[in-house]
């Protein structure tokens, strides 16, 4: 008897950071860059006040949420696509923009589903060399082909921490021609204030030929909603609604997305516990001379070259003081570790258990 046969992707499946290890009771999971406060009173509220209504379908093109983004960041609701996480519109976009052997290309070390979106509509995929963890323009640019489709870039970037100023975000737009679609991932951006970053909302709003994307499962902490967007030309956006399925965000994101983002005093008491948990950690890693990324996201990269610890050690002992940490091997940073800012309790434990390592 002949059966179906699926087309099998040669393409690698993405490995989340773990939540458990080794039976560990109670682990404190710090290995996927949740929020460390968790979502807005007022978003876990909304999301109560609608459970009777689940039974009904959600808006079909995420309205409610459109208007809501459009009045908090002062943009145009037409050029707004709300998905099922941010993942859902690299897929979109994918989708749209290339065809079999068409290139992308993507930072050495930038964030691992923009390959794999690309990947699995069979485009080539090109990395452009970073320098010291950092994308540098002249490297993708180095990279730039006929083929050349898409250039996606996560600013800042995860899982390295790093970042590219406002100038160069602005001579990469510039130098790429103008029918390559840049993608700029916005995830982790409320995090980092230094004048010479800005983020790609405020620096590609008005352009044609740019896409960004956001999420609301870092700052807003709704990441088992999964809900992000994204904003371009009203002709981009139009033709993803195109191919958009029908229902794409479910109620229970809809209604804690609208709370989450007009509860400015919860997202501020969110990046200031951000920046304060950053400076100390940032602080203990180089008394302990662990190379790590500048404080610039909700995140560190540990580096274990340069010392005497190797990083399946540094896992192995402080999974066993219950904390767990995300591996790099499928970023082929081996050496490296990335840890997530917790609540004050974690760090705080992070901070005490971190000696271990060295013994």
């Amino acid at each position: 008897m002949t059966l179906p046969k699926p087309i099998k992707f040669k393409v690698e499946r993405y490995i989340g950071g773990l939540s458990q290890f080794k039976k560990i009771d109670n682990p404190i999971k710090l290995s996927a860059n949740e929020s460390a406060l968790g979502p807005s009173p007022k978003a876990i509220q909304a999301f109560e006040n609608d459970k009777n209504n689940i039974f009904k379908y959600p808006e079909s093109d995420s309205e409610s949420l459109r208007e809501a983004l459009s009045e908090k960041f002062n943009i145009n609701p037409k050029r707004i696509i709300c998905g099922s996480g941010s993942d859902q519109i690299f897929d979109l976009t994918c989708h749209l923009f290339l065809k079999p052997e068409d290139e992308v290309i993507v930072t050495e070390f930038g964030f691992i589903m923009h390959r794999i979106y690309a990947s699995l509509h069979n485009a080539k995929v090109v990395l452009a060399k970073e320098k010291n963890f950092t994308a540098s323009v002249e490297e993708i640019l180095k990279k730039v082909t006929n083929k050349t489709k898409i250039v996606f870039i996560a600013n800042p970037n995860n899982p390295t921490g790093t970042y590219i100023s406002k100038s160069e975000m602005l001579n990469l737009r510039k130098k790429l021609r103008s029918d390559i679609l840049l993608v700029v991932d916005d995830a982790y951006f409320e995090f980092l204030n230094l004048s010479d970053f800005t983020s790609g909302l405020e620096l590609f709003k008005d352009s044609n030929n740019v896409l960004v994307t956001r999420t609301f499962s870092k700052i807003y902490g709704l990441a088992g909603l999964r809900l992000g967007w994204g904003y371009s030309s009203k002709e981009i956006i139009d033709a993803m609604y195109q191919i958009k399925p029908p229902f794409n965000v479910n109620r229970s994101a809809l209604s804690a997305g609208i709370a989450a983002i007009r509860d400015d005093e919860w997202t501020k008491k969110a990046i200031e516990h951000n920046t304060l948990w950053s400076n100390k950690i940032f602080s203990v890693l180089k008394e302990y001379k662990i190379q790590s990324n500048e404080p610039s996201a909700n995140f560190f990269l540990m580096n274990f070259n340069e010392i005497k610890v190797n990083s399946d050690n540094a896992f192995e002992k402080l999974a066993n003081k219950r904390l767990i940490l995300r591996k790099m091997t499928q970023y082929k940073m081996p050496s490296s570790l990335r840890i997530t800012i917790g609540n004050e309790e974690a760090n705080k434990h992070f901070i005490k258990s971190l000696g271990s390592v060295f013994k």
